[in-house]
């Protein structure tokens, strides 16, 4: 009898163990799948990409040349959502989605500059002073950076507020946390960006409106005069201006120059077949006529990247001048979110557009790997109700009839 209560207890052991092993069995799959699709994932993707080679000055050593070519980062429409719109797990899985891209990148290509072209916030227009403090704080998490790095922000409709919206106050909260003017220029490595507040370019003589317009025409005259006098061209004009590199601008931007739809952009990440031939509305889905005429007068830009569609697109204004629409960098606007890379010198630039995950493809391999562990857990289970258990079930079963 004692020993059949061994063998009992000794049977229960094994079992317990191998019920056990079974379970850490299990939580090493889940935690491996955790692992992929929120961190690995991240890194097999933008592996592929890299940065696209660009011109540089034959006269110059391979050292130097290399170290003159900026190293840029272009992306838009991060949308954070708010205390109003916001679900908790929204935000916690495209938040998630985006800091793991964003830091990502900045480990794998490390650039040198970061643009985000606007509509950081999604609430930013109608957001509390708390609910704003708290966003900001989520956004420096997730988008923290090395000192290598620098992050500029181009102000969007979502931050301020459309035109009928946008007030000094919502201005001036955003400039304090991103040291964003109406009109900055930047100039790193001899190549000069003009970051604009497209919102503010309504054109109808608004305060906001007319000090953005003013602080342009200046940074216009900067950046004209310091052209000419690369020239040797004597100017009056220009006596006492500083001079900048006498390189043509980029422009940088959230709303795009006037078009009339999406109908010629292409590409896998452009508009869906159905939006593309919607007529754009002016100042409200692209700037007017007269402020994209003013733009690229002032300016004469070489290159002009904006957002707001958040669908990619590419148009030559003047047959001559490129502007790229950036897509949305977030899950929450599209599946397949991008950012663009781009080497540029003072002459010249080649871009070059890094996809991130496919939010499908993320959601198709937990859906396998969910049933693998349901069936896995199925065929456990058989293992303690062998067929013959059941075979002599239902010969007593037959016996007791």
């Amino acid at each position: 009898m004692s020993v059949m209560r061994s063998d009992l207890g000794t049977m229960k052991i094994l079992h317990l163990k191998k019920r056990g092993c079974f379970l850490l069995k299990l939580l090493c799959l889940v935690v491996l799948m955790l692992i992929f699709c929120e961190f690995l994932v991240y890194y097999v993707v933008i592996f592929q990409c890299h940065w696209p080679e660009v011109k540089i000055e034959a006269l110059r050593s391979s050292r130097q040349s290399s170290a003159s070519v900026l190293k840029a980062m272009f992306l838009s429409d991060t949308h954070l959502l708010g205390e109003i719109k916001g679900h908790w797990l929204d935000k916690l899985r495209r938040e998630w989605q985006m800091e793991r891209a964003f830091q990502t990148a900045l480990s794998l290509l490390e650039p040198d500059i970061v643009f985000i072209l606007g509509d950081v916030f999604d609430e930013g227009k109608w957001s509390s002073s708390q609910a704003w403090a708290d966003d900001v704080r989520r956004f420096q998490k997730m988008f923290r950076h090395p000192v290598r790095t620098e992050l500029m922000v181009v102000v969007g409709n979502h931050d301020i507020g459309f035109h009928y919206e946008m007030t000094t106050y919502k201005l001036k909260r955003f400039a304090k946390v991103f040291n964003f003017t109406s009109g900055k220029l930047i100039t790193r490595k001899g190549v000069n960006f003009v970051m604009v507040n497209s919102v503010a370019l309504e054109g109808d003589g608004c305060t906001v409106c007319s000090r953005a317009e003013a602080k342009l025409m200046k940074l216009s005259h900067k950046l004209n005069c310091s052209q000419q006098q690369e020239q040797n061209h004597s100017n009056k004009r220009c006596s006492g201006v500083e001079q900048l590199p006498a390189s043509e601008p980029i422009l940088l931007q959230h709303y795009p120059l006037y078009r009339r739809s999406d109908a010629e952009c292409t590409g896998e990440d452009s508009a869906l077949p159905e939006e593309k031939n919607t007529p754009f509305k002016e100042k409200y889905d692209v700037l007017s006529r007269e402020a994209s005429q003013k733009l690229l007068w002032w300016f004469h830009p070489r290159l002009i990247l904006s957002g707001h569609t958040h669908s990619a697109c590419e148009v030559l204004h003047n047959g001559k001048i490129p502007e790229i629409s950036v897509p949305s960098f977030s899950w929450r606007n599209r599946n397949n979110p991008s950012f663009i890379m781009g080497s540029i010198t003072p002459t010249d630039f080649s871009l070059y557009k890094c996809f991130l995950p496919l939010e499908s493809r993320v959601t198709t391999i937990y859906c396998i790997a969910g049933a693998l562990l349901g069936l896995l857990i199925l065929a456990h289970l058989q293992l303690f109700n062998p067929p013959f258990y059941f075979a002599q079930h239902l010969i007593r079963k037959h016996k007791a009839v």
